[in-house]
């Protein structure tokens, strides 16, 4: 058993919020056409609110920080911030666009002992990349970015999204960042915004695109493994979790607000309001989250499934209920496996007016 492993076997079982993900800023220097945020300024934590709240949090156990925006370094105080949870010895994660960084900013981050930066890249071509951005020069800027920051000797991963815009300029982006020499993650996920404004969803790639994806032991290492059928459920699977959000992970925004997830929009609390540890043990709709087992999920719970979807409660939660499916969930898992979830049966049931009928399994 990997060291990471124990440790989130163990806070789970302790109820330890291992992992926080806090949004400083909702304020972008880019405007990217898949971004599910409000970028005005509705009156973000000051330096000492967020101080203050890194202090709750190392006293609450967490380990994994993760600062992202917005765009991080929209706030001049970003630094100062980083070096507060170094102090305080979080592991710490940057999710930028890479866009304000220079020889400078780089060296700092080295220096305060950073253990990631994550930077956006959607495109090997700038008029791609640009476009999606609707920043001109920005893909130039974040490759620039990325070069000064493997200079300094720090770990950097080059972070992909796959849409309709830029679905045709997967291998180039991903040979990109083999040129640079950096780690590359390529996520699919397209999600409402976190008013609930679906519209940017059309921006989701047909699930036929993610076929050949599957099929690239570069992307999901073993293909027999990660295709294959999925495991009879037992009751190991049923009385688990689908999910790390709310069990030893949550969500700050830059207004105090705390959720579950990043993409699991329902309140839980307020740290400008109340103390962090009482939001996670006592908040009632944490408590519910940490509640739901997979037997307890509507449809989920009898499907083939259920022991190895990627199933986000967040997105079920957008899409009418955290206790029922997520249907870009189920279609990854059709299209990774071949087989047709519980809930895809249902649909084609329901749309034929007639019992269930089996789908056959799509040929790898």
């Amino acid at each position: 058993m990997s060291l990471l492993v124990e440790m989130n076997e163990k806070a789970m079982a302790l109820g330890v919020p291992l992992t926080v993900h806090i949004d400083v800023t909702y304020r972008c220097n880019e405007r990217c056409v898949h971004c599910y945020l409000d970028h005005d300024d509705k009156g973000e934590m000051t330096t000492q609110e967020i101080k203050n709240v890194l202090d709750q949090l190392a006293e609450a156990g967490v380990f994994f920080l993760v600062f992202s925006g917005g765009e991080v370094f929209m706030r001049r105080d970003f630094l100062e911030l980083v070096e507060h949870a170094r102090r305080l010895q979080f592991n710490v994660k940057v999710k930028t666009n890479g866009v304000m960084i220079h020889e400078r900013e780089a060296k700092r981050m080295r220096e305060l002992g950073v253990e990631q930066v994550q930077l956006s890249v959607y495109s090997h071509r700038p008029e791609v990349h640009d476009a999606i951005t609707k920043l001109p020069g920005s893909l130039k800027r974040t490759v620039d970015s990325i070069r000064f920051l493997k200079s300094q000797g720090l770990k950097v991963t080059l972070s992909n999204v796959l849409m309709t815009v830029n679905r045709r300029d997967e291998a180039g982006t991903h040979e990109l960042a083999r040129q640079l020499g950096v780690s590359y993650t390529l996520d699919p996920t397209v999600t409402p915004k976190m008013d609930g404004d679906t519209s940017i969803l059309s921006l989701r790639v047909n699930e036929d695109d993610l076929d050949p994806l599957y099929a690239n032991p570069e992307l999901v290492g073993n293909v027999d493994e990660f295709c294959k059928p999925p495991d009879p459920v037992d009751d190991d699977v049923m009385e688990g979790y689908s999910c790390s959000a709310g069990h030893t992970a949550c969500y700050i925004s830059p207004y105090g607000e705390v959720f579950p997830c990043v993409q699991f929009p329902l309140p839980t609390g307020n740290v400008r309001k109340q103390k962090f540890a009482d939001i996670w043990y006592r908040s009632p709709q944490m408590q519910e989250v940490r509640s739901i087992k997979v037997k307890d999920l509507t449809v989920c719970s009898s499907c083939s499934h259920a022991g190895s979807c990627s199933r986000c409660p967040g997105l079920a939660y957008m899409e009418g209920s955290m206790r029922g499916p997520s249907s870009s969930d189920c279609e990854k898992s059709f299209h990774r496996t071949g087989i047709p979830s519980a809930n895809m049966l249902r649909k084609a049931s329901m749309a034929s007016g007639g019992p269930l009928v089996q789908i056959l399994p799509m040929t790898m």
